[in-house]
């Protein structure tokens, strides 16, 4: 395997239609193909012709997805990483729609999305768990503790959507893909049975007390939120985490 120095290196960044390298412990892949790396930026805040290994390292993935791609060659040199003075966005070359908030707000590059996700998550796990539990022992703190877990889901849903859209829109160029449009669509689902739950038991405070139509009705509404959460929580894990298929 070929010996790839760092000038070379640098000038294979991606842009102007260029080959696109990056390199990891010494290993260069090229990620021309990758649709995240258009323009030779990835998620708005990675450059392309450098070496990337404390950047990977730091990633929410690991280096296994760099072997998703071809390895060229070996980086020349041990004179520590490329460095990449500057980004497509000062260039002028990245088009994302809102980049130029990466700049104006840097925690954006930080990626508050999946922070802000872990508390649907949670709340639309607790609220039917918190249920069943007042069925099982008949603790009223137990049917009370879910309702305030619909209240809380209907503040943290809109705010993970929100997050969500605006790392699509800037973290991955607003590109359609699959993933993230059957989140959206369940997302919207969820906060609906959020709200129609959590509205529902505001105007009816005694409905899980006696065994009923309604309360039935009441606890399978509640109880749709735990596959809808793990069904989005999944989506989200294979854009961070991307499948890969195993090698022969």
């Amino acid at each position: 395997m070929r010996q790839i120095d760092k000038k070379e290196l640098t000038a294979n960044d991606g842009r102007g239609g260029r080959p696109l390298w990056v390199a990891h412990r010494g290993r260069v892949f090229d990620l021309s193909t990758s649709s995240l790396w258009e323009g030779g930026s990835h998620m708005g805040s990675h450059s392309a012709g450098g070496d990337l290994t404390d950047e990977i390292n730091a990633a929410p993935h690991g280096p296994e997805m760099l072997e998703r791609f071809p390895r060229i060659g070996t980086l020349k040199g041990d004179e520590g990483p490329v460095s990449v003075s500057t980004s497509p966005a000062k260039e002028g070359i990245s088009t994302r729609p809102g980049s130029h908030l990466l700049t104006r707000f840097p925690v954006l590059k930080r990626h508050p999305h999946p922070m802000t996700v872990h508390f649907p998550i949670v709340l639309g796990i607790f609220a039917p768990v918190f249920i069943v539990l007042f069925f099982i022992f008949r603790v009223p703190g137990f049917e009370l503790t879910s309702f305030y877990c619909l209240g809380a889901g209907l503040i943290f849903v809109p705010i993970a959507m929100i997050t969500g859209y605006i790392t699509w829109r800037i973290n991955y160029g607003g590109h359609r893909m699959k993933a993230v449009t059957i989140k959206i669509t369940l997302s919207i689902i969820l906060l609906i049975i959020f709200a129609a739950a959590f509205i529902w038991r505001l105007h009816v405070p005694g409905i899980v007390e006696h065994l009923s139509g309604a309360s039935v009705m009441y606890f399978l509404l509640v109880l749709l939120l735990v596959p809808l959460v793990v069904t989005i929580g999944w989506y989200g894990a294979t854009l961070t985490f991307p499948l890969t298929k195993p090698k022969r």
